[in-house]
């Protein structure tokens, strides 16, 4: 129903775009810098590297085609479940220099975004959901770079806020219809009306990607229950 929401977006471009942030801002880190915790619960800086550079593997996975591979290779390492790949991205990598992990993921995010762009926004690749838009992935993949950006604190100019805040919740309005708990959203002038069964909320445009990307503060008003159905990019 909500795939109209990013018409008009081009997701390579801002996929893109979110790379070079989080690049540009790795290359100014400090030794000391690594080891700030990140907005992102239980990870420091070097932590949200060693993941971007871990979820390489299973991004590789789906435009190789080998998600038999991917989901092998996981269960012989004992990993199960996506928040266990998760974890297990980061703790094998936390030996590394961290110069070793920026490198990798510096390589390997290229090669992903050069061959999702060469198959087209109308193309499709395998995923562990079965086959998908390369369009919406790659949707999904720049909002995960915008999300670990801010975690880390890079740096958004001025200009480009309202911008970027504006397609991260068009985005999460087509995750959240993909999702299908029964969440609507509707713009208003101000930011958006969200109605979920008896519950509805308004929310300003920031709270809203903050939501559906599990980053509200936590003595945020929303009720529990519906800030955990607008979760849909985590």
């Amino acid at each position: 129903m909500y795939s109209s929401a990013v018409d008009g977006l081009d997701p390579f471009d801002l996929l893109d775009s979110e790379a070079a942030r989080l690049d540009a801002h790795f290359t100014l880190l400090h030794a000391g810098d690594w080891d700030r915790p990140s907005r992102a619960e239980g990870w420091s800086v070097r932590d949200v590297l060693a993941h971007l550079a871990g979820e390489e593997l299973y991004n590789h996975a789906c435009l190789n085609d080998d998600m038999e591979g991917f989901i092998l290779l996981l269960h012989d390492e004992g990993v199960q479940g996506l928040e266990a790949f998760n974890q297990w991205s980061v703790e094998t990598r936390r030996d590394l220099p961290v110069s070793d992990v920026l490198t990798e993921w510096r390589a390997k995010s290229s090669e992903t975004r050069r061959r999702m762009r060469d198959r087209g926004y109308d193309g499709s690749l395998v995923t562990r959901s079965g086959p998908y838009s390369v369009g919406f992935q790659t949707l999904h993949y720049a909002s995960e770079y915008a999300t670990h950006a801010d975690d880390i604190g890079a740096p958004v100019e001025p200009g480009e806020r309202e911008g970027r805040t504006a397609w991260r919740a068009r985005v999460g309005i087509l995750a959240l219809s993909e999702r299908g708990t029964g969440v609507f959203v509707r713009e208003t002038k101000g930011g958006y009306h969200i109605l979920w069964g008896a519950e509805s909320a308004d929310l300003s445009p920031d709270e809203f990607v903050a939501a559906t990307t599990a980053r509200l503060p936590n003595d945020h008003a929303l009720s529990v229950p519906l800030r955990e159905a607008l979760i849909a990019l985590a």
